[in-house]
């Protein structure tokens, strides 16, 4: 990778993102709690979250990634109470689209996940990326049986 590259990938929006992710920590109450690793970089989260009416009514995370992990918890954390359980499998599905497929953006309000769209060409940091989502999805999964 070439310092222009890393420039490009490691923009001052991603890195703002990282730098200011809202609702970290650990629910105390929470329905599910996930941790779980991306084995090629080691990054980690744990996310911790409450569903009432198939809806997202609470939120937390504790991130120890890279600052595109980082940028991609950033906007989920932003983003995710208030949505419904299907929006959050369908913005997983979409983001791993992405990066893999060359795919669209996550629908709202998960499309500030285009920010990452750089990072499409760097596939070693798409495990990273996904985490947080991939987290939510099995919290959901384990809290609704499906």
């Amino acid at each position: 990778m070439s310092e222009t590259d890393l420039i490009k990938l490691y923009s001052s929006r991603i890195l703002a993102l990282a730098a200011d992710m809202p609702r970290v920590g650990v629910l105390e109450n929470a329905d599910a709690i996930i941790k779980k690793r991306a084995p090629l970089c080691g990054s980690t989260v744990t996310v911790s979250l409450n569903i009432s009416n198939g809806v997202i009514s609470d939120y937390a995370q504790d991130v120890k990634a890279c600052a595109l992990g980082q940028a991609a918890a950033s906007v989920v954390g932003a983003s995710i109470v208030g949505c419904t359980t299907k929006q959050v499998v369908s913005a997983r599905d979409q983001l791993k689209a992405m990066l893999k497929n060359d795919g669209p953006v996550p629908d709202a309000p998960f499309d500030g996940l285009e920010v990452l769209l750089p990072a499409r060409d760097y596939k070693n940091r798409h495990d990273s990326i996904l985490l947080t989502l991939n987290a939510s999805v099995e919290a959901i999964a384990q809290i609704t049986g499906s």
